[in-house]
């Protein structure tokens, strides 16, 4: 696992309370696929759905914000048990105000990842914001964190990951399961 390791950025993820996922690129591997009659095909990676289910079992919020809408993702979040969703969202920052107004966080207290222009934003204005290898460079440059796997691949859980530790519960969730 890749830990955090700068202790001001394990500081800030210690108040962590929501945590916020773009999908194409993230909770996918970005690619775009059509079937013949033209609807779309998007895979997700089981590793994935259990890290969003880990940080739920640790209190922690989760919730989705991409551009594109589709009922796969629709299907996705409900079988996540994810607790907030907003599609067709193109200015990520203001669906994240909204979600952080009406249910009342502070930005202080969100993670977002997210590996594209329209993330910039929310990426700069949360407490840890990351994204994946496979990012477009300005995100790279501006994120807190990268992790090692690529988007679809398993980086949201080294994303749910690292909350989790630094939030000094990852080692506890894990007993659970030995």
């Amino acid at each position: 696992m890749l830990r955090l390791t700068n202790s001001l950025l394990r500081a800030k993820v210690q108040q962590i309370k929501l945590a916020v996922f773009d999908v194409d690129g993230i909770m996918t591997d970005g690619g775009l696929y059509f079937l013949a009659d033209g609807s779309e095909v998007k895979t997700f990676n089981t590793l994935d759905g259990l890290g969003l289910k880990l940080l739920q079992k640790n209190q922690i919020k989760t919730a989705i914000i991409t551009g594109r809408s589709s009922p796969q993702v629709a299907q996705r979040a409900t079988s996540l048990g994810v607790d907030y969703l907003l599609q067709a969202r193109d200015d990520k920052l203001q669906a994240l105000l909204e979600i952080c107004q009406q249910h009342h966080f502070k930005l202080e207290e969100c993670a977002y990842i997210g590996d594209d222009l329209p993330d910039l934003a929310a990426i700069r204005a949360v407490a840890f914001g990351a994204t994946v290898p496979n990012a477009h460079p300005l995100v790279i440059e501006h994120a807190d964190w990268c992790t090692s796997r690529k988007g679809g691949q398993g980086a949201v859980r080294e994303f749910c990951e690292a909350i989790l530790d630094a939030q000094s519960v990852l080692e506890k969730t894990y007993s659970e399961y030995l």
